[in-house]
């Protein structure tokens, strides 16, 4: 069932790829100068031209998803190392039968497993609000599923604590460097100021985040019928014996295998603050991990290397969702039609009421976020075109990023197009289309505070 879902993802996402060569057959081409600038490639904002249209025909089309491949090879490559090494992980047992004893902990206190949530929704949106945690919740995704079944909850509760968790700070970010500290300089404000709203808007962004996953998963506990992966879960927790009332020992080995892991993760926030790792410096980190768990988990090299290819085999659909969905980038900038929707939707917000074209920068920062997914990326493409865009209707610069925050980092979570989103649905085996009939009634909850929260900032002109 699941499989087949995630084949008509892919069949969605291509129909979008051939959709917008459609539009390049429509759509005029134009394009915006730019100039590398501190090592980035920013756009200059009054340069745009109309240029000789590009259509995208049947040939760019079949070879768009493998460029697009080929531009996400590290997310792909990432997702392959981590897909293996976790299942190396858990092919050891560590994971399964720690779980069980948290499980116990939790049965014997059951005060305690109120907090469980919300304390743990809060630690991510913490690492969201101040470092920008966005790809490094992937590493969580096989932890927190299995803990979140065996406290009687399901698989999108396990998804959603570290994922909209962390989600919920980096759109509500005080401190992002990623987002709103490169989004200010580029707009060219002081860095980090207006924190104090940033800070209310953190908080708010939080908390109903955590009051929506709280709620529903109080809901599923009562009554697990009602959770849209029901089924799926019942088998998942028998492969994972968490169905057994058999309480197995945690042993010296599961504890140095265990307490490995634990290291890698302090290993890892170490290495972003300090040395600003990235994919590929994660990626060794926790391949190291799952070679030393193979070796103290006492695997046998056929065990360890079917345990990997297993973990990494499971990753193909969500790489080939991946390449598709970067290959709507490829078609887009080739056909050279997304800076002409660019330019077109400045030429809109300038006609608009201050407080209206605010909203209309986040709503545009968000289709623009469909396309690109790097909060960096993104900042420098639009930025230098809605900053001074800012000073000529009337609102702050500090408005405007405030608008890219939030087209950036709210929007990500349901996009299919989203490397980020279609990893972690890989990794917690659910589809994106029951991910999206959950996820759209918070969507849309956000989306709209989103649009309430950026008046505040028009009527006080916030610097």
């Amino acid at each position: 069932m699941e499989q087949k879902r995630q084949f008509n993802t892919l069949i969605m996402i291509f129909a979008v790829v051939v959709g917008v060569a459609v539009i390049t057959w429509i759509v005029p081409g134009g394009e915006y100068l730019s100039e590398v600038k501190e090592g980035k490639t920013m756009v200059l904002p009054n340069s745009f031209q109309f240029t000789e249209s590009h259509p995208q025909g049947i040939g760019k089309i079949l070879m768009s998803p493998f460029t697009g491949f080929v531009k996400a090879a590290e997310i792909i490559g990432f997702l392959f190392i981590l897909g293996g090494s976790f299942s190396v992980l858990l092919r050891t047992g560590a994971v399964t039968v720690s779980i069980q004893h948290l499980a116990k902990t939790f049965a014997q206190k059951p005060n305690l497993q109120k907090y469980f949530i919300p304390i743990t929704m809060l630690i991510f949106s913490l690492g969201g609000t101040t470092f920008g945690m966005s790809e490094e919740v992937l590493l969580f995704i096989p932890i927190f599923v299995p803990l979140a079944l065996s406290l009687g909850y399901d698989s999108i509760v396990g998804l959603a604590i570290p994922f909209l968790g962390a989600a919920s700070g980096f759109a509500g970010s005080i401190f992002n460097p990623f987002t709103v500290g490169l989004a200010q300089s580029i707009a060219e404000i002081p860095l980090y100021s207006g924190m104090e709203y940033r800070l209310i808007v953190w908080v708010l962004s939080a908390s109903f985040m955590i009051y929506f996953v709280t709620r529903y998963a109080n809901k599923v506990r009562k009554n697990p019928d009602i959770s849209p992966v029901f089924e799926f879960d019942k088998q998942r927790r028998h492969s994972l014996h968490l169905d057994s009332s058999l309480l197995e020992e945690f042993t010296l080995r599961h504890k140095l295998v265990l307490g490995s892991f634990i290291f890698s993760l302090m290993l890892l926030v170490y290495g972003v603050l300090e040395y600003q790792w990235w994919l590929s410096e994660i990626a060794a980190l926790f391949l190291s991990l799952g070679i030393f768990s193979g070796i103290v988990g006492k695997l046998s090299a056929a065990q360890f290397t079917d345990s990997f290819k297993e973990g990494t085999k499971d990753m193909v659909g969500v790489a080939l969702i991946i390449a598709c969905a970067r290959a709507i980038l490829v078609v887009a900038v080739d056909g050279k039609v997304l800076d002409v929707f660019l330019y077109a939707c400045s030429g809109v917000i300038s006609s608009l009421h201050p407080v209206f074209a605010a909203q209309m920068m986040f709503v545009v920062q968000g289709v623009i976020n469909f396309f690109v997914h790097s909060g960096s990326g993104q900042a420098a493409l639009t930025m230098p075109i809605m900053s001074p865009l800012a000073d000529v209707i009337g609102i702050t610069r500090q408005t405007a990023v405030l608008a890219f925050q939030f087209g950036e980092g709210w929007i990500n979570p349901i996009l299919p197009t989203s490397g980020l989103t279609m990893g972690v649905l890989g990794l917690a085996n659910i589809s994106w289309n029951t991910w999206f009939r959950w996820m759209l009634p918070i969507q849309i909850f956000f989306f709209i505070l989103a649009l309430l929260l950026l008046i505040p900032p028009v009527i006080f002109h916030w610097q």
